[in-house]
């Protein structure tokens, strides 16, 4: 599960920066792992601050549906 992760991770930063250097360049798999890196940390950043009253509400909504 976690090599999905990571995959998706790497396929989106790959996409990333072709906007920004050809695929064929020496240094493209220099970019994509600061890209991946990058979005990484965007991703901990986000779980990180999650706020809780977010998670309160998702959770009420599911309790709805089931009802």
């Amino acid at each position: 599960m976690l090599s999905w992760l990571i995959r998706l991770i790497l396929i989106v930063s790959g996409a990333i920066a072709e906007w920004f250097v050809a695929r064929d360049a020496l240094n493209f798999a220099v970019i994509q792992a600061v890209v991946a890196l990058l979005l990484g940390a965007l991703i901990v950043f986000a779980l990180a601050f999650w706020p809780r009253h977010w998670s309160e509400f998702f959770n009420r909504l599911g309790r709805r549906s089931s009802q």
